[in-house]
């Protein structure tokens, strides 16, 4: 018997003393679990708990969802980045209300072609909501199996996901199905950690782990290095009037789409002249960096005083209230955004 045929008993026994306590765990409806699944991805749990509870308070279902106002998702989405997660979330909302009548389909399939949702999401509501036999191979299966097999294969590649996904499937419980996902997911993130670093005596598998017999545990996973970061340098203009600050709306496709920002502009150069802006202070506040997936933002934080309301078309005033409860500004700017508070509640 290999090392993953021998992985379920064990396994599941580990999780059913050792999983931790999650709220869509609590109730995994189908709406729940594809919620909290989109929510995880590039996330970690202890973030996304606040955010999942805030979601449901005003979506508590996938008709609430489909009717929530744009700015408004994008409002409770701030904070978590990778906002076309939330903009595809609506838009399959919209098409299970529209073309199945309100209730998630309980098909693979269909589940599979709703914006947003891949192969993964795709298992892990099949499985957990419908008990089907379907494998859910997120980074954390990859890893695993990775380590438990001795599989030198690249993670990274569609091939290798697809060989996971397979053995998954034939080792899989037909009773547990869901169970079972989850089990080998909670393992990756709690106990076969990445970059070297598992906590081999906590494991299941320790008995039979093939990268642990080996002493390859730092070897495996195999995974091609990413592509370099592009460096980008902007400069970003926090420009007040009386008690308000300047915000414009970013174009609706590309990087952070459709979102409210704080006027920037790339490089270092002066305060744009066709803004209009006339400042009677333009003074440096610091330097802020973010970082995406593929693009490093290093940036120059400049505050200004305005001389006039005037503004831009398509710009507007913000005050606090509305910087709080209606203008959705990505983490990117959130130095900004610290500054902007720390200059409302008087240099605190």
């Amino acid at each position: 018997m290999g090392p993953l045929e021998q992985l379920p008993i064990p396994l599941l026994e580990w999780f059913r003393d050792n999983a931790r306590r999650l709220p869509w765990r609590d109730a995994p409806t189908p709406y729940h679990v594809w919620l909290s699944e989109i929510m995880l991805q590039q996330t970690r749990v202890a973030a996304v708990l606040d955010y999942y509870r805030r979601f449901l308070e005003e979506a508590p279902d996938v008709a609430a969802l489909a009717a929530l106002p744009e700015d408004r998702l994008m409002k409770l989405w701030q904070g978590l980045g990778y906002y076309s997660r939330a903009r595809n979330l609506q838009k399959a909302a919209k098409i299970i209300v529209e073309e199945h009548c309100g209730a998630f389909p309980p098909d693979y399939a269909a589940i599979r072609a709703l914006p947003g949702v891949g192969d993964y999401t795709a298992g892990a509501v099949c499985s957990i909501a419908f008990g089907q036999a379907v494998p859910a191979v997120d980074g954390n299966v990859l890893r695993v199996y990775a380590r438990i097999t001795g599989d030198k294969g690249d993670i990274s590649t569609p091939q290798m996901k697809k060989t996971v996904s397979n053995a998954i499937a034939r080792v899989m419980p037909l009773n547990a199905p869901g169970t079972f996902n989850q089990a080998l997911m909670e393992l990756g993130a709690t106990v076969c950690l990445p970059n070297g670093a598992p906590l081999c005596e906590r494991c299941p598998a320790k008995g039979f782990c093939a990268a642990l017999a080996q002493d390859r545990i730092r070897e495996l996973p195999v995974k091609a290095p990413k592509k370099a970061r592009r460096v980008e340098k902007r400069t970003v203009w926090l420009i007040f009037w009386e008690d308000s600050v300047a915000l414009r709306l970013r174009p609706g496709k590309g990087l952070l789409a459709g979102l409210w920002e704080f006027p920037n502009e790339a490089g270092d150069g002066p305060l744009p002249e066709p803004w209009g802006v006339r400042a009677l202070l333009n003074e440096y506040a610091g330097q802020a960096k973010h970082i995406f997936t593929h693009i490093e933002w290093r940036m120059t934080l400049r505050i200004v005083e305005a001389g006039s309301d005037t503004l831009p078309d398509g710009w507007v005033w913000a005050g606090r209230d509305e910087l709080e409860q209606k203008y959705a500004v990505p983490s990117a700017y959130g130095r900004a955004l610290g500054l902007v508070k720390e200059r409302w509640n008087g240099g605190a």
